[in-house]
């Protein structure tokens, strides 16, 4: 006979087993996961809905003002090729390491999957399409890349490019050694180092007398 303390009016307790206590875990289990997922996704809208919504913003993109309503997230690197059809600055690790994005804001080499677009507000962008001058002659590094056949899959070529320019306005391409630790940020996976080496070699001296005659028309 059961113990009068295991009964309760509506007769005996029903005897647990290993299937269903596993069952009953598992059930609350899926139950808290549930609400915890509300919770967050809840709390994820409270955190970012305020301060959603696209923001305008004035930048120049190679000479031309554009006026852009930008979502606050969005990189500079997305904003050029998705929304500006400007493809030129590649998307490699899209972490800031390759260098396949390099395009110039205010003169200063960024990796543009890093910028925030909305940061570009008042500044002047200058992509790998902007450098050519405007009969079409090619920028003297990119034609020293040509000629010294410095690219072989030509992916990370423009923002090799762009750096390299950096490279050249910073001061930082007196000799081979220099030159090799301020393109380290700049990967070529197909491993065409020494032909950028030659390239940006003989672009250096005819940047300094180009912009040093862009520079005196300026003043003139």
């Amino acid at each position: 006979m059961s113990h009068p303390s295991l009964q309760n009016a509506a007769g005996p307790l029903p005897a647990v087993n290993r299937r269903m206590f596993m069952m009953t875990t598992a059930a609350s289990a899926g139950a808290a996961a549930s609400a915890g997922t509300s919770a967050a996704a809840d709390a994820g809208s409270a955190v970012s809905g305020p301060g959603t919504g696209a923001r305008e913003t004035r930048v120049t993109i190679n000479g031309r003002l554009h006026e852009l309503k930008l979502e606050p997230r969005a990189s500079l690197l997305d904003v050029l090729r998705e929304q500006l059809g400007l493809t030129g600055a590649k998307k490699g690790c899209d972490h800031g390491q390759c260098g396949a994005c390099t395009v110039h804001v205010d003169g200063r080499r960024v990796a543009s999957c890093l910028t925030l677009a909305v940061k570009t507000d008042g500044c002047a962008v200058t992509t790998i399409e902007g450098i050519e001058s405007r009969d079409g002659t090619l920028h003297p590094m990119q034609q020293a890349f040509v000629d010294h056949d410095a690219l072989q899959c030509g992916y990370c070529t423009p923002g090799q490019i762009m750096a390299a320019i950096a490279c050249v306005r910073e001061g930082h391409a007196t000799s081979d050694a220099q030159i090799r630790e301020y393109m380290s940020g700049n990967i070529c996976r197909c491993g065409a180092y020494a032909g950028i080496l030659e390239a940006i070699r003989e672009a250096a001296p005819q940047m300094r007398r180009m912009d040093g005659r862009m520079e005196g028309s300026r003043h003139a």
